[in-house]
């Protein structure tokens, strides 16, 4: 599989299927193998490309640290190595928020951003305020607890204890994203862009909740909106069919979206 020039830094990533684009962007626990519950179920009707940021699965981690402000340029690099345009871009948790900054920064490639458990990292008072409440409470909990409902950690013990393998293949850390939040998008930003945005949540997600994520809706106008029921943080990986659904379903309406306009 290729790797992408990053600024001089070697991204991994794959590519498959066929048909209007879908780029997921991994959160902080995850590579590109984390998306194996969506390459297969969308593979049929779509090109899927998965990377590797940089520090993460088998892209560059040979660097003494890293920035998170250079994750957005990798997912640039590879956009530019495939040539994809009209790609919607889907990231997961802060990985939404490299996703949005590389939808901004070439909206000729990006046609749509799907913040998945994310605010993207835009920057407005009153959405940092109830982040910042949410957090506090989900800071309460374990981890894992954080991520998974505590029903699929009894019921599927095999698929936790994988999940939770999952980051033994990265050498950067959470604390390594973090600075992503800093100088975010505003809203006049987004809006001038062109490029549509979407926000994908849970119903059950400890990390953000479901009225912070609707006030960021209400905020980024035109964006869409999609609550999936009973749907933890990590909804990739616990509910994949209903994620699935809603990716593809966000996919054909942006895209018919475009088309309209």
């Amino acid at each position: 599989m290729p790797y992408a020039d990053s600024d001089g830094t070697s991204i991994y990533y794959e590519r498959h299927g066929s048909g209007p684009a879908i780029l997921f962007v991994h959160g902080s626990g995850g590579h590109h193998a984390a998306w194996w519950q969506q390459v297969a179920a969308l593979r049929d009707e779509f090109t899927v490309v998965t990377v590797d940021l940089r520090g993460f699965g088998k892209s560059d981690s040979s660097m003494p640290e890293f920035d998170g402000q250079d994750f957005p340029g990798d997912v640039v690099a590879v956009l530019e190595a495939e040539d994809l345009t009209d790609a919607m871009l889907v990231g997961q948790s802060i990985g939404s928020v490299a996703a949005l900054r590389a939808g901004l920064l070439r909206p000729d490639r990006v046609s749509s951003v799907v913040l998945g458990h994310s605010l993207g990292g835009i920057s407005h008072p009153e959405l940092k305020e109830l982040a910042a409440a949410d957090r506090a409470e989900a800071v309460k909990l374990p981890v894992i607890d954080r991520l998974l409902t505590r029903q699929f950690q009894t019921d599927r013990a095999d698929l936790t204890f994988l999940f939770q393998q999952m980051g033994t293949f990265n050498v950067a850390k959470m604390q390594d994203l973090r600075n992503l939040d800093t100088n975010g998008p505003s809203l006049a930003e987004i809006r001038e862009s062109g490029v549509k945005v979407a926000f994908l949540a849970g119903e059950k997600d400890a990390v953000l909740s479901v009225k912070t994520v609707t006030r960021a809706h209400e905020l980024v106008e035109g964006s869409h909106l999609e609550i999936v029921p009973g749907a933890p943080h990590s909804m990739y990986w616990e509910t994949p069919e209903a994620y699935n659904a809603a990716v593809a379903r966000l996919r054909r309406t942006l895209t018919a979206t475009k088309e309209a306009a």
